[in-house]
């Protein structure tokens, strides 16, 4: 497995390409225990903002913002992949979902983190 400097992600059906520039590969891989990461059950990493860029396919990206409103969680509008997400603990940075990477299976992962965004203030409001 591979991470690229430069690296492709997509959503499941490919309406939604990205494209990631990850200088110091896969920062940050976790799992977050807050009620939305919860549901959707994904491996996320860490991008700065300036370094994710939609490539294709950005009118099929919906956005979803419950509690605060801080966190801005993206979706596919056709096959309903979360592809990444604006945090609201560190509005400078993407989440982004390993899953939609091109060529990354998250499970080959080892060891990720669970970190405890269920105890963080405002639970349930997208590390």
């Amino acid at each position: 497995m591979e991470i690229k400097q430069v690296h492709k992600a997509t959503c499941h059906c490919g309406s939604v390409e990205l494209e990631l520039r990850m200088p110091n590969g896969l920062v940050d891989a976790r799992r977050c225990s807050c009620s939305m990461c919860r549901k959707r059950g994904t491996v996320m990493a860490s991008v700065e903002v300036e370094n994710l860029m939609v490539t294709r396919g950005e009118e099929f990206l919906t956005l979803y913002q419950f509690n605060t409103l801080a966190a801005k969680h993206y979706f596919c509008k056709r096959c309903g992949i979360y592809t990444h997400h604006q945090r609201r603990s560190n509005p400078y940075q993407f989440g982004i979902n390993v899953a939609c990477l091109e060529g990354i299976n998250p499970y080959d992962l080892p060891n990720i983190t669970v970190t405890s965004g269920v105890h963080e203030p405002g639970e349930g409001i997208g590390l």
